[in-house]
């Protein structure tokens, strides 16, 4: 009865970096920086004054802001106080924003004066928020902003020293909303048990040490920016915060700061190698993981060329969020192809996951890299529920497995490898064609920027793939250029006939969704009354 327990509480993350005497800083853009035992301060006074200000356990706190230091201490002080961090995805429209506030019952709004408009939009409709606190890069608050007033003037009669007392470790600590392709956004929520987890199986599997200098390039709103702002933090290493995406200053805080990890989705890691900026700044030594959606090849050998130490990982909202990465062992290399082939596989599971590849009736398919079937998985940091939506969460869990809606192989090394969603798959023919590996084939046409592959309504086919594309800067591309090299891995065995684009777009950009993933719904609803061009046309437009 006297023993200690121990509850796996966020908490305890700030024990070894504190423990250790890490002389590491918090970093953010140009603007502040400080050590950790500044960060456990900040820490008790936010916590401290949010309890001052009526925060109790089971609260929901919300808050809007750019990656920042500021985020980094919501992230422990809000779930610290066993009150629910709420991360506003702040790329959302302004119903949508609204509906995730008032459905997620935040009493509390943390607010950068960047999304006063915003606010100001949606203000009559939010139904639960009774206090604004607001977040200003610039120090002091407009005259007259309605609100208890500013950030750091909130925090600064707050108690440095404040105690957090244990509670249970099964308490929910964040919640942030998913969007998909039908419906309201789905609140996603999580435990302390499940992020300390999460966090313990991450440092593992991704390497980040006391040594590296960490910069998230996923924002903070999204999955607790993949959760390894917890594994920087508990491996005491420096952390930089760079706010809103900006090519120049991602590319500057690198330079500056000598960043060596980061995450992102591949457009950003487009968008950092084609900035006018890029060839100014040595990116060798930077490790990258990708995620959001598949790693092309043209992009693996980009990054590669310019000594990014780029590789995949594996994981969905739902799994708060990674399950595999595809780190593979230099020993065990055999060539180049085989090192880019490993790279841009999802990768080897984590620790304590039980991932499956099954079919229609849930029997496990054959590990021989051909036999597909849907993922499905167990952890002990899966989300148990979605929010207020059981229907949603049966679905979710249908037969006491999480389904990813994801389709997939594995290899006879434990490789898995993602070939499609299974709302994105291309039936046709009567076969099933995997649209990123279409992707894969015309992304590496040396004329292609970017491009996403879509199956659209055909009478005699049932779909037929639809490329639609982003020429490179000054290159000139015409339909047959893309057909052609899609028919050359045809004529290899690659792909089947049926894979060959019966169309081709043109477009100067393509639709991302609020996290930077290709948003193919887009395409379809903006592409399906259109005919076939060979010149830009405007984009579709971005939900």
């Amino acid at each position: 009865m006297a023993a200690y327990e121990y509850p796996l509480l966020i908490k305890q993350l700030l024990k070894t970096p504190l423990a250790h005497k890490t002389s590491k800083e918090i970093v953010y853009r140009d603007s502040r920086r400080y050590d950790y035992p500044t960060l456990r301060e900040r820490i008790g006074r936010l916590g401290s004054a949010l309890s001052r200000e009526g925060v109790k356990p089971g609260d929901t706190v919300a808050v809007m802001d750019w990656d920042s230091h500021r985020y980094l201490e919501c992230y422990f002080a809000v779930p610290m106080l066993g009150a629910v961090l709420q991360t506003v995805n702040v790329r959302l429209s302004h119903e949508q924003v609204a509906y995730c506030i008032n459905h997620a019952e935040a009493s509390l709004l943390l607010c950068n004066v960047e999304f006063l408009p915003m606010y100001e939009a949606i203000r009559a409709e939010l139904t639960t928020v009774e206090k604004v606190i607001w977040i200003s890069d610039a120090g002091p608050i407009p005259d007259g902003l309605p609100g208890e007033g500013e950030y750091e003037d909130f925090i600064s009669w707050g108690d440095p020293a404040h105690e957090f007392a244990d509670f249970d470790e099964n308490t929910r600590a964040t919640i942030f909303y998913t969007t998909g392709t039908t419906g309201l956004p789905k609140g996603v929520t999580f435990t302390h048990r499940q992020l300390v987890l999460h966090t313990l199986a991450s440092l593992l599997m991704i390497r980040l040490s006391r040594d590296d200098v960490y910069m998230p390039m996923t924002p903070m709103f999204h999955v607790h920016a993949w959760g390894i702002p917890y594994a920087a933090t508990l491996a005491g290493c420096k952390q930089v915060y760079p706010g809103r995406y900006v090519p120049d200053v991602l590319l500057g805080l690198i330079r500056d700061e000598g960043v060596t990890f980061t995450h992102c989705v591949p457009t950003i890691l487009q968008m950092l190698l084609t900035a006018p900026s890029s060839r100014e700044v040595d990116l060798s030594g930077l490790h990258m993981i990708i995620g959001g959606s598949a790693l092309p090849r043209a992009l693996c050998e980009a990054a590669l060329e310019r000594g990014i130490d780029v590789f995949s990982g594996y994981g969905m909202s739902e799994t708060c969020p990674l399950l595999a990465i595809s780190i593979e062992q230099p020993e065990t290399v055999r060539d180049k192809e085989h090192e880019i082939a490993v790279r841009m596989k999802a990768g080897q599971v984590f620790p304590l996951v039980d991932l499956r590849v099954v079919d229609f009736d849930m029997n496990d398919v054959a590990q021989d890299s051909v036999a597909s079937g849907e993922v499905v998985v167990r952890a002990p940091w899966l989300t148990n529920v979605y929010h207020k939506n059981p229907e949603a969460t049966e679905v979710l869990w249908d037969g006491g497995y999480l389904h990813t809606q994801d389709i997939g192989t594995i290899d006879a090394h434990g490789y898995l490898q993602i070939t499609d969603r299974i709302k994105d798959v291309i039936k046709t023919g009567g076969e099933w064609v995997s649209s990123i590996e279409l992707e894969s084939i015309i992304g590496h046409h040396p004329a292609v920027a970017e491009v996403a592959v879509i199956g659209l309504p055909d009478s005699k086919w049932g779909e037929r793939p639809v490329a639609v594309v982003v020429p490179r800067a000054g290159a000139t591309l015409e339909p047959t250029d893309i057909k052609d090299q899609v028919m050359r891995q045809v004529e290899l065995g690659v792909v089947s006939k049926y894979a060959v684009p019966q169309s081709v777009f043109f477009v100067e950009e393509l639709p991302k969704t609020s996290v930077g993933k290709l948003n193919k719904k887009a395409l379809r609803e903006s592409l399906s009354t259109v005919p076939a061009q060979t010149t830009p046309v405007a984009p579709a437009q971005t939900s």
